[in-house]
């Protein structure tokens, strides 16, 4: 039985793929900055009991440390950085939140990288060994078309970060990706989106399962497509 984690799994993308792994035999690690609050992914739990679900905010990062403890000796096979935000309402070129872009970093950026440290020796542990990182083709620096710059800024940094865990971790063993599920339905993506996140998370667990050494380092779509960084 495998063993999943992901992040920001109380809705959208993330509830999505806690459905999904669980529904399929696998044990999942939920980790929501409020469970208790988390009314679908209660529902979940409570028809399912291989979903162990665990607080965590991911711009806290002291609760890394926390988490890392808890599950000290647990093999983890995929873990999946979801959780973000799209960040402030003010992030044009002609004017910057520029606490709600440190924020912004905070979620999307640094706390992928402080989970994936954090969960460093349950990765070597496992079985499949692979760190997933839910991006978005904002990220994409050589496709860009303006606007949104402290979200495509936060995401273009952890495509990085990413790219250069799967060099450093490369000898461990473990396979890095990151991906982008397009255009969905969610709370983020809006009622106008053309898909739904069954569609897409169903997509993402497929190029997911398919990822090889051959794959270490990649920017995907949820579609298995290279992307152009």
């Amino acid at each position: 039985m495998s063993t999943v984690l992901v992040t920001g799994a109380n809705r959208g993308l993330g509830l999505e793929f806690v459905r999904q792994y669980a529904s399929d035999g696998a044990k999942v690690i939920a980790c929501a900055r409020e469970p208790l609050h988390a009314e679908a992914l209660k529902e979940f739990v409570a028809e399912n009991r291989r979903i162990d679900v665990r607080p965590l905010d991911v711009s806290d990062f002291e609760a890394f440390t926390a988490l890392s403890k808890e599950l000290e000796g647990e093999p983890i096979d995929i873990l999946i950085n979801n959780a973000g935000t799209y960040g402030p309402k003010k992030q044009s070129a002609g004017e910057m939140d520029f606490e709600g872009w440190a924020d912004t970093f905070a979620v999307n950026t640094m706390g992928p990288l402080a989970l994936s440290q954090a969960l460093h020796e349950n990765l070597k542990r496992g079985r499949d060994k692979k760190l997933i990182t839910i991006t978005s083709g904002l990220g994409s620096t050589a496709t860009t078309e303006g606007g949104y710059l402290a979200y495509r800024a936060s995401k273009a940094a952890v495509n990085n970060v990413m790219r250069n865990l799967s060099v450093d971790w490369r000898e461990d063993g473990i396979i890095v990706a990151v991906l982008s599920p397009g255009w969905v339905r969610t709370d983020m993506g809006g009622a106008n989106a053309t898909l739904s996140p069954g569609q897409s998370v169903s997509g993402m667990r497929k190029v997911i399962a398919g990822l090889t050494q051959a794959d270490n380092g990649k920017f995907l779509t949820w579609q298995g497509e290279e992307r152009p960084w």
